[in-house]
């Protein structure tokens, strides 16, 4: 029974399902993205992001601990040097799931599992569509007064008369909905 177990035990003994999930994130370290199956690449998601947020601080025991896990000296050398300055300002969610279709042969849903930050295409194309923030708000309008000395006192400029307004044709009155028929005998004869 799987009684209160949260995680997905991917139809495998503890041990299988250990080494199959430290090699699949070596390969996604080295690789920075791989194919697989929708509920390996989740439950990788779940495995490899604590050893990522692990891999910000660059000490003995951090490379050690995430050494116990992922079992291969070039993955952990490359996740340090690599991938982990690459990613230190962000805050989590370092990898994608991408979903692909589905397998020839079983008709397993497929997906692809990489690194965010790593992911040339998509950088790219974030970082082009960044632009300055607007406001919706009106600027502040400048007083008179403020307007006035802000000019050159060298430069008198005689004030143009304000413009009389054109007269404004009367706008054409809004078209009344007409009352329908059938409200009015209705209403009479709630009244008698």
């Amino acid at each position: 029974m799987r009684h209160n177990k949260s995680f997905n035990h991917l139809g495998r003994k503890s041990g299988h399902r250990k080494a199959m999930l430290a090699n699949m994130a070596s390969s996604l370290i080295l690789h920075k993205k791989i194919e697989t199956t929708v509920a390996k690449a989740k439950a990788l998601r779940m495995y490899i992001e604590p050893l990522i947020t692990k891999s910000k601080d660059d000490s003995t025991h951090s490379r050690r601990t995430v050494f116990a896990y992922l079992k291969q000296k070039e993955a952990v050398t490359e996740l340090f040097r690599v991938i982990a300055p690459k990613i230190a300002e962000r805050p989590g969610g370092y990898t994608r799931i991408l979903k692909t279709g589905f397998r020839q042969g079983d008709a397993a849903d497929m997906a692809l599992i990489e690194f965010v930050d790593f992911n040339e295409v998509a950088v790219a194309a974030a970082k082009s569509e960044t632009k300055k923030a607007t406001t919706r708000r009106s600027r502040a309008k400048k007083s008179a007064d403020a307007v006035e000395a802000s000019e050159p006192a060298t430069e008198a400029k005689p004030k143009a008369a304000p413009k009389a307004k054109a007269e404004a044709k009367p706008k054409a009155a809004p078209k009344a909905k007409a009352p329908k028929a059938e409200a009015k005998p209705a209403a009479e004869e709630k009244a008698e």
